[in-house]
């Protein structure tokens, strides 16, 4: 979650594919109010995409924020598979299905999302506090699944993951 014009231009200047802004989650220190949202979007993006991040998101909060210039909603909720493709097709974004993961068979919750979600994120379940997991667990998941994780990433670990590059996006 980024929260200022230069953590936003500093990720465009480097290439990255997305950059994420935490919307509706106050108990984030990351978290921005709709107004700097606005803001942040403004940044020219290149080719960068931006993703509004949504927990637990009211039909209100999805209609005020699909107004910003953001490509995806990604969401952390427990909807099926009938509710995201309702948000997706209602509010014309593309979708991130969060999946909180504790354990290793929490890594299987995708099936419920494979055909509707653009992109599937596997996370930590600390919302306000990443927690670590092993992120080769997803090396198991079809090839055809757009995979990204999240949870607990540092400069220390960034070796491990990038011999996951072939298979996720991180």
């Amino acid at each position: 979650g980024l929260s200022t014009a230069e953590q936003v231009q500093t990720c465009i200047d480097h290439g990255a594919d997305f950059c994420g802004f935490i919307l509706n989650y106050p108990k984030s220190h990351r978290f921005i109010n709709f107004e700097k949202a606005k803001k942040l979007m403004c940044v020219e993006r290149k080719k960068t995409k931006y993703v509004g991040v949504l927990v637990n998101p009211k039909s209100d909060e999805l209609k005020k924020f699909s107004k910003l210039n953001i490509d995806y909603f990604q969401i952390y909720a427990n909807y099926n598979s009938e509710s995201i493709l309702n948000i997706k097709s209602k509010f014309n974004k593309k979708i991130i299905v969060a999946i909180k993961v504790k354990n290793q068979k929490d890594i299987l919750n995708y099936k419920e999302f494979e055909n509707v979600s653009d992109i599937i994120l596997w996370d930590s379940s600390g919302l306000e506090r990443s927690l670590e997991w092993n992120y080769n667990w997803i090396k198991s998941i079809p090839n055809h699944i757009t995979k990204m994780i999240a949870g607990n990433i540092n400069i220390d670990k960034l070796e491990k993951i990038s011999k996951l590059a072939d298979i996720v996006d991180v």
